[in-house]
């Protein structure tokens, strides 16, 4: 397969794996602490979270990687703090692409993980915490456990949404080559070139590929944790 795609190629596929590796990783503990809060509290605001999680799927995606960019790009409010103070960049590298997919994936997650949270049954939380369990305990100890095929399905289809994430990424951190250039960067600049169209094929059945394997993974890791928890 080596021979399959080319060197820029294979880069541009490692470079989505790591970006929607690390965007998962990353954002991992929001999802679960955002889908619990969603699933167990009651807040003023609580509704206007619950949209603003959900923004990016209704948003088109260039819009989500302006409002990136204008609020993390270097002159941004908070992407000039970052740069003065801890000398991070974000807009035009690889980790801001990380962050654009990460948030273009993050409804998905928090998703998953709060359809899971709120089928466990809360009498079974505030039994724990009547024999005198605090409530992050009681979460790690019982609720978490249950809700772990929930969260692998999530955070598996996060990854996956990582890897197919276009707009917001090219907004964001544009479409550099070995730099920020993703799988999805990479198949429609293949686009843009006459006689480009091959290569671009070879790419999207690479994606498909990629993207099946993800969503096959999460079905069976979360059966088979659902099997482990049950069995145990």
């Amino acid at each position: 397969m080596s021979d399959w795609l080319s060197p820029d190629e294979w880069r541009a596929l490692a470079l989505s794996l790591r970006v929607s590796f690390w965007a998962m990783l990353v954002s991992l503990p929001f999802g679960i602490l955002v889908a619990y809060a969603l699933a167990r509290w009651r807040f003023p605001g609580r509704q206007l979270l619950n949209g603003l999680v959900h923004l990016p799927l209704i948003l088109p995606p260039v819009v989500t990687g302006y409002l990136l960019l204008i609020t993390f790009g270097r002159r941004g409010l908070v992407g000039q703090w970052l740069d003065d103070w801890f000398g991070i960049v974000l807009a035009f590298r690889w980790t801001g692409a990380a962050l654009a997919a990460g948030i273009m994936a993050f409804p998905l997650m928090v998703r998953a993980i709060r359809l899971a949270i709120e089928a466990v049954d809360p009498r079974l939380e505030q039994a724990a915490a009547t024999l005198g369990a605090s409530r992050p305990w009681v979460f790690l100890t019982v609720t978490l456990p249950m809700i772990l095929p929930g969260v692998v399905a999530g955070a598996i289809l996060a990854f996956a949404k990582a890897m197919g994430e276009f707009g917001a990424t090219i907004t964001f951190v544009s479409n550099i080559p070995g730099q920020t250039q993703t799988l999805p960067s990479a198949i429609y600049s293949y686009l843009q070139v006459p006689g480009g169209e091959a290569n671009a094929a070879r790419l999207v059945w690479v994606a498909i590929a990629v993207a099946m394997a993800a969503l096959l993974l999460s079905e069976w890791v979360g059966r088979a944790v659902a099997r482990r928890i049950g069995g145990g």
